[in-house]
């Protein structure tokens, strides 16, 4: 089913009085949007809805019993949401169950109304962490129309502009760099803020960017489909002409997620920190306008890698194109390395780490901006993990706390002391269970990364850095940003006042039911899901370290140390402004180079040689110990220390003016 190609317009609005009011511009066209789709398979949204509403009324109370167990029995955040947003979910779903209880098979409410009340008590929480997923037929598909609108501030005024236009759409004038002012003839900045108000973003920054997002593309995992079957978008061409576009919401699948952390139970899957809609739409806009990188992330053929350092403006082949981009780019500053992070959801946080270490060997080593953007996060090990390659000093991960209920103290007793448990929680079992006796809402913090493998690899890159943060990134992206700035790496530049505020470790509703029922217990309290929905509850609160230490990252986030707006040169020109500002703050700060290899002699003796700049002393470290020390230059320079026959690794620390700048841990080889 297509839509016309064309279409007379309605007569104009009237004024109160009556009379016909100016309020349509007399240049007004309006036009249909094309009948050609940008995603094979697509089908109109009225078709699709054809599909749904299955659900029996017993399934629904398993769901709504379900939620209530997760919100009162597993819930870490519910004190905080309940005191910041005077919210009660547990009493919301108690109401909702009474009314399912008055209704039968032929009495109770329309589908699609239950879906809405069970959302809105998920979404009242203002934790994108915590979500009921839709079941079949909505999970695994999106809503989308063919372009992407983005907002930014052009000449001191808020704008709405069509960043980017799937292929094959051609409706011109209609384009990118058109600028929106109604949607459904609701001026645009009003339409974002009642779509903002709608999702659970927990701060103001946080609603605002999914209320944009959520105009041109809906992940019906996570949200009804729109109420409307097409949108009527009223813009402004470059020569100031008024247009409409009538477009129709289109469904189709998403492009699979890079790792599926859904049906297994390991440690991984338990260090999950991921804001699943962020996932889905950053999958749905690679799906939409960039079909190629997601053909190359999925083809079996391996690419042709870089092992050469990126020219300037050249990109670097990453073997994650969903992943990673790398290159150079000339600022007005410099020309700096760009390593944009799109997301932590990897199947494993090894490989990640090493292909984050390889792209950054072949990057200008002058300085670094490195992109988190519209990251929703993902596994918070290989998160955390990337910020020892940026500093000299150790990282410390943020630790995770669970809120003491009687059903958490039982899932963590049977993973206490039990030796094939996939997912260890016995440091966190002595405090829960003495918080029966103190009452203590939260259980002792401990770090779900392993210090020692946060610090494994060590420092590897040596010039500046400055991070980019939205009000997109959240979960293991706010874990990331805070231990970038409570660790002092580098400033960092917001293009919002905050990033998303999802501070936490987050479970799906499979592995609660998995780890309760280890070993297998007629009297666990979880059950199956009907028709393949799901849920997830923010399971372990992160906690910040260093001058903020115990502060929680929920809905408060990672504050920038500097501010950007983004500009109409940002949205058209591949953030051409916003890299200037970032250049700007690597400018004139200092450059460090430590290389290091050692060769051992047969004599007990090992030679170290350095490359060195930017440090005017070294101490050297073999296994820990120190060995030796020397004042440096800006040269290379040979050392011979004394060694044990089994050292194993060597450790020079780089200093300029007595402050550590520079350290780098390189094994011994050994022939």
């Amino acid at each position: 089913m297509a839509l016309a190609t064309y279409v007379e317009t309605s007569s104009p609005p009237r004024a109160p009085d009556g009379s016909a009011a100016d309020l349509l511009p007399a240049d007004l066209t309006v036009a249909y949007g094309p009948a050609a789709t940008p995603v094979p398979g697509s089908v109109p949204l009225a078709d699709f809805l054809a599909t749904a509403g299955t659900l029996t009324h017993a399934e629904r109370l398993v769901l709504v019993d379900q939620a209530l167990l997760l919100l009162e029995g597993n819930y870490v955040h519910l004190p905080l949401k309940s005191a910041m947003h005077a919210v009660n979910p547990v009493q919301r779903l108690r109401l909702l169950r009474a009314r399912l209880l008055r209704q039968t098979d032929a009495t109770m409410d329309p589908e699609r109304t239950f879906h809405l009340e069970l959302s809105g008590v998920f979404h009242s929480v203002r934790d994108l962490h915590t979500n009921y997923l839709l079941p079949a037929p909505f999970n695994g598909q999106i809503a989308y129309l063919p372009f992407q609108v983005e907002r930014c501030t052009d000449a001191g005024r808020t704008v709405y502009l069509v960043s980017r236009v799937a292929p094959g759409h051609d409706a011109a004038p209609f384009g990118v760099g058109v600028e929106i002012t109604h949607w459904n003839g609701v001026p645009i900045e009003r339409a974002v803020a009642v779509n903002a108000d709608r999702y659970a973003g927990s701060n103001t920054a946080a609603r605002l960017v999914r209320g944009v997002d959520s105009l041109t593309v809906r992940p019906l995992r996570l949200h009804l489909p729109p109420d409307e079957e097409w949108v009527t978008v009223s813009y402004v061409d470059a020569h100031g002409v008024h247009h409409e576009l009538r477009e129709q919401w289109m469904v189709a699948a998403n492009a699979p997620a890079m790792a599926d952390d859904e049906d297994v139970v390991t440690d991984a899957s338990a260090s999950m920190g991921l804001d699943l809609l962020a996932d889905e739409n950053a999958r749905a806009r690679a799906l939409l306008f960039a079909p190629t990188a997601v053909e190359r992330q999925y083809t079996a053929g391996a690419p042709d890698l870089d092992t050469r350092p990126v020219a300037a403006g050249g990109e670097v082949t990453t073997t994650m194109p969903l992943v990673f981009r790398a290159r150079s780019v000339r600022t007005a500053a410099g020309t700096f390395g760009h390593l944009r992070v799109f997301t932590f959801r990897v199947p494993e946080p090894g490989a990640f780490v090493d292909e984050f270490v390889r792209l950054l060997g072949l990057l200008p080593q002058e300085g670094l901006i490195l992109d988190v953007r519209g990251n929703g996060g993902g596994n918070i090990v290989a998160a955390e993990c990337i910020l020892q390659t940026l500093t000299p000093h150790r990282i410390t991960p943020e630790p995770v706390q669970f809120i003491c209920t009687p059903l958490n103290l039982e899932i963590c007793r049977r993973h206490t002391d039990n030796p094939t448990t996939r997912v260890p929680l016995g440091r966190w079992f002595p405090s829960m269970d003495q918080a029966v006796e103190t009452g203590s809402v939260y259980s002792s913090a401990f770090p779900l990364t392993p210090e020692d493998k946060a610090n494994a690899l060590g420092q590897q890159y040596f010039g500046p850095v400055v991070m980019v943060t939205d009000a997109r990134c959240y979960s293991a992206t706010d874990i990331v940003a805070a231990g970038f700035q409570d660790h002092a790496i580098g400033p960092v530049l917001g293009v919002d006042d905050n990033t998303g505020a999802g501070g936490a470790n987050v479970w799906p509703h499979h592995l609660l039911r998995a780890l309760r029922n280890t070993p297998p217990d007629p009297d666990t309290p979880y059950t199956a899901l009907p028709k393949q929905a799901d849920m997830r509850v923010s399971m372990r609160r992160t906690l910040r370290v260093g001058a903020l230490a115990g502060t929680p990252v929920e809905d408060l986030g990672v504050r920038p140390d500097v501010r950007h707006d983004l500009t109409r040169r940002d949205v058209l020109e591949r953030n051409v402004d916003l890299l200037d500002a970032a250049g700007a703050l690597l400018a004139g700060r200092p450059v460090r180079c430590l290389r290091v290899s050692a060769t051992p002699a047969v004599d007990g003796s090992l030679t170290v040689e350095l490359v060195l700049r930017g440090l005017d002393r070294i101490d050297i470290r073999l296994d820990g110990r120190p060995v030796g020390t020397s004042d440096v230059g800006d040269e290379d320079l040979t050392v011979v220390v004394l060694a044990s026959a089994g050292a194993g690794s060597v450790r020079v620390e780089g200093f300029y003016r007595g402050e550590l700048v520079a350290a780098r841990t390189e094994s011994v080889s050994r022939t």
